[in-house]
């Protein structure tokens, strides 16, 4: 089984610094990087590590994980976003559940065992509207397998034949809940494990929840009217 690791960047040369050099490369197939125009010294960092960087093709997260599936030679892809806020060390909690023949992985800031950012707050934006989302998307389209409560992280791994077959669109914000709703419709077995999400050390997020929000909901409305 070989697993390639996808380092998605975009003006994280601070997280690079921190995350990059934990990772323990003996585990993984390959190591490349996708990034989406840093002008930081993200690029120069990661290629000093040894690690190939390839442009984004194309605005939105959706086109981040489609080329990555692509250019991927393993035969699983985990994604990994190097901020400062997921330790590298759960990357190996990914080989075990491939192991047990999950074709979709998701590291979990929503079950129990947990830590989400936002948990030490009164209100929880980002929280409330992930578990409102899960349950949605749950209703609408879970005929069995376990559900998914953490449907928009993006820490996550899957088998790459998979993927091609939930034909993700390619541009767009809604590849994570698109992956989830996608493994419901085709049955494919689909597991999460629990991470502990710290504050971001720096900077500021690039999801910022209302214009993400917008995006998602006119996902929704074209995932329920898609035929395949």
């Amino acid at each position: 089984m070989k697993i390639s690791l996808c380092l998605i960047v975009w003006n994280e040369i601070n997280g690079c610094k921190i995350d990059v050099v934990k990772i323990n490369r003996k585990h993984f197939h390959e190591i490349f990087a996708i990034d989406g125009g840093s002008t930081d010294g993200t690029v120069d960092f990661l290629q000093k590590e040894g690690i190939k960087v390839y442009p984004q093709e194309y605005k939105g997260l959706n086109s981040a994980y489609v080329q990555a599936n692509k250019i991927a030679s393993g035969d699983y892809v985990v994604a990994y976003f190097p901020k400062g806020t997921i330790s590298t060390s759960y990357l190996e909690s990914f080989f075990p559940l491939f192991k047990q023949g999950y074709q979709l992985v998701i590291a979990s800031r929503q079950i129990k065992g947990s830590l989400n950012e936002e948990d030490s707050k009164f209100i929880k934006p980002r929280k409330w509207l992930v578990k409102i989302l899960a349950f949605f998307v749950a209703i609408l389209w879970k005929k069995e397998g376990n559900f998914i409560f953490d449907v928009l992280h993006g820490v996550k791994g899957w088998n790459r034949k998979s993927f091609e077959r939930m034909k993700i669109l390619d541009r767009g914000l809604s590849v994570d809940v698109e992956m989830v709703i996608r493994s419901y419709k085709l049955k494919l077995s689909r597991v999460e494990f629990p991470v502990i999400e710290l504050a971001r050390p720096y900077g500021k997020t690039h999801f910022r929840i209302w214009p993400t929000g917008k995006k998602l909901f006119k996902y929704l409305l074209f995932e329920i009217i898609r035929n395949d």
